[in-house]
């Protein structure tokens, strides 16, 4: 069987993401590969992906080997998508389709609902949901992947804490929500923006673990793959 790279890519940016390999760890791709069921040629082809995407760093003599971002170059993840998201948010209002805006009005109600019943994780689900239809709302794949390459990389940098009045927080998400339905772009934007800033003191940053490497039950998912 063979297993496409995109998904030996996802199953170690997600192994990254939650830390079984802490940063400056030592990617082999033997290790990989033993790992996650695969021959090296996927792994092969992931490491690079992943090192365009900043994940992991390429040293002479050293090999692969997880990223050691800086606290300055995480501060410019949340600055980064504190521009993008509100340009995702304005282009959404002039190019959604109908479907979008059926998806992110269930994800509003959902949201609501579980907010007054303070079901947290949940609300956690829902709002990453509702920010990646977003931003496929916006109608242009590139800023939709650059808006899910930040998401990734804002989760394996920062912790996220659940705001104090979620029932707020998503009434947030309706207006955002309310604004491109009616094609106001300039309104989409500037609630989002506001949203963000809003946000922004809920990210507490992620005590590294350098070269650590956790056991993990991760493997790849290879039940859509074909021979």
């Amino acid at each position: 069987m063979r297993v496409p790279a995109q998904s030996v890519c996802t199953a170690i940016r997600d192994d990254i993401v939650s830390g079984v390999f802490g940063r400056g760890s030592r990617l082999t791709e033997e290790q990989l590969a033993r790992r996650y069921g695969v021959s090296r040629v996927p792994v092969r082809e992931a490491l690079r992906t992943l090192e365009s995407e900043g994940f992991v760093v390429s040293r002479r003599h050293a090999g692969a080997q997880v990223a050691e971002p800086t606290e300055q170059e995480a501060a410019d993840l949340l600055d980064v998508r504190a521009l993008l998201e509100p340009l995702g948010a304005a282009r959404a209002a002039q190019r959604r389709t109908d479907a979008h805006l059926k998806v992110l009005r269930g994800l509003v109600r959902l949201g609501q609902e579980r907010a007054r019943r303070g079901q947290g994780e949940d609300l956690r689900a829902l709002g990453a949901w509702f920010h990646e239809t977003l931003a496929q709302a916006s109608g242009s794949p590139a800023l939709s992947a650059l808006l899910t390459q930040l998401r990734h990389k804002i989760a394996w940098m920062y912790v996220v804490d659940q705001p104090d009045r979620p029932v707020e927080a998503w009434a947030e998400h309706g207006a955002i929500v309310d604004a491109v339905a009616r094609g106001d772009a300039e309104r989409a934007r500037a609630l989002t923006a506001l949203h963000a800033e809003h946000t922004l003191p809920l990210h507490r940053l992620k005590r590294p673990e350098r070269g650590h490497v956790r056991v993990s039950q991760h493997a790849v998912n290879t039940a859509s793959v074909r021979n």
